[in-house]
């Protein structure tokens, strides 16, 4: 493929990252509404309005390395284009709690299954030397996302009074339809042509970023392929595991769903902290872009030094915020630098670093084990936000949140192995003959 085509196809692919860091984080704005309107307790606030989309993530994600594998990435990817749009209506216009929270269920379903088939699909279509950037797009546009839900969330607040919280979650339909139309005009991925049919010869599809050393060493490579858990992949699997645990024991999916709340606790009236929300999302969308130009230079290890010991630092220091009783400035301040860490390292690396690591003939079901720790762990954080957020003390959620980003830094040092520069094939050998 030319690198003109790549990259659009790659970048319609991506979409899906706007629609997930778009439905995840919408809810931000509109929790507290629903929560006042069907007066939740904080279980089933937690359960069934801020983490419902989650465990269809994490359903959609456990399950997406089927119709990845055997239905393909491009059919996948078209699946998932219908289920969210279908679930932006749905939830929209339910009428009662469980209404909202099935159809929040299916949309988070749809894009656990993208979380799949959409960095699985880029990996696999992209070339060594820019595959990270490649990756990154997809990372761009969960950030992208999350900063227009909180765009969205603020401009909307208070349209139709008591339910701006329909028109703050139908306005994903209009990007959802975009999506949906483009993700038709894509190729179906070269690698799994050759793995499922042993040829790349379909319109639109061709052999550039295929050669044949790659064509030779990935047959030899399916000829000898194991089941995921057959024990040949271990320590691929260990890396995906740390890499998903470390990534939500960092906080971020508990201050991006809960940043509203906890700049409330600093004294921001509510218009004020969804005002600061957007300035989270804007840092996030910012250090992406330094991500993106850094990660096929320094390589996905460095970044993940540097945003280890931002998050470090941030986060300590938000924890000393709330001890000293410092102004909402302060501890605002420390979040944003908390924020670019995350998206200089673990927001960069993690959804390129996963599927690289991960074998042609496994790397859906791999992909779908990393992508589903990830939102399990995400899912819990939701689930149990809104009653941690006032049963702890920030100090004590920030100060613990610290304390395993040192354990992060222990294990990119000592665990984590490169990846920039190399191909998906000798990744492979690397790992498992290590």
């Amino acid at each position: 493929m030319r690198n003109s085509s790549t990259f659009k196809y790659v970048f319609i692919a991506s979409m899906t990252g706007f629609l997930m860091g778009f439905d995840t984080v919408v809810i931000s704005g509109v929790n507290l509404l629903i929560r006042e309107m069907w007066n939740t307790s904080d279980w089933i606030h937690g359960t069934l309005i801020v983490s419902m989309t989650l465990w269809g993530i994490v359903l959609g994600a456990l399950l997406g390395g089927y119709p990845t594998e055997r239905l393909g990435r491009k059919s996948t990817l078209i699946l998932v284009g219908f289920l969210c749009t279908a679930a932006v209506i749905g939830a929209s216009l339910a009428t009662n709690l469980y209404i909202f929270s099935f159809f929040r269920f299916v949309g988070g379903f749809g894009i656990g299954m993208a979380s799949i088939a959409s960095p699985t699909y880029i990996s696999e279509i992209s070339e060594a030397h820019n595959r990270g950037r490649m990756n990154m797009l997809f990372q761009l546009n969960i950030v992208l996302g999350i900063l227009m839900a909180y765009l969205s969330n603020y401009l909307l607040q208070g349209i139709l009074e008591e339910n701006s919280w329909r028109i703050m979650i139908g306005i994903e339909l209009l990007p959802a339809t975009i999506y949906t139309a483009l993700i038709f005009s894509i190729p179906k991925s070269p690698r799994w042509l050759m793995l499922k049919k042993n040829t790349v010869d379909t319109p639109k599809t061709n052999t550039n970023n295929l050669n044949e050393p790659i064509k030779e060493s990935f047959t030899k490579n399916i000829k000898n392929k194991s089941g995921l858990f057959s024990g040949k992949y271990n320590r691929i699997l260990l890396l995906a595991f740390l890499m998903a645990f470390f990534n939500q024991l960092s906080g971020i999916s508990f201050i991006l769903f809960y940043v509203p709340e906890l700049l409330g606790k600093t004294g921001l009236g509510t218009s004020e902290s969804l005002l600061s929300s957007v300035s989270v999302g804007l840092i996030n969308l910012i250090f992406t872009f330094v991500g993106i130009s850094l990660i096929d230079k320094l390589g996905r290890k460095q970044l993940m030094y540097i945003g280890s010991i931002g998050y470090i630092i941030s986060l300590s220091m938000v924890a000393l915020s709330f001890i000293i009783d410092a102004s909402p400035l302060f501890t605002l301040i420390f979040l944003l630098l908390f924020i670019a860490s995350h998206a200089v390292g673990q927001g960069a690396v993690i959804f390129v670093f996963i599927p690289e690591i991960f074998p042609t003939e496994v790397r859906s079901f791999g992909q779908a084990w990393g992508s589903g720790l990830l939102n399990v762990f995400a899912a819990i954080t939701a689930l149990l936000g809104a009653v941690l957020i006032n049963a702890l003390t920030p100090q004590l959620i920030f100060g613990i949140f610290a304390f395993f980003m040192v354990l992060q830094l222990l294990f990119t040092h000592f665990m984590m192995p490169e990846t920039k520069g190399v191909t998906l094939e000798d990744i492979e050998q690397k790992l498992i003959n290590h």
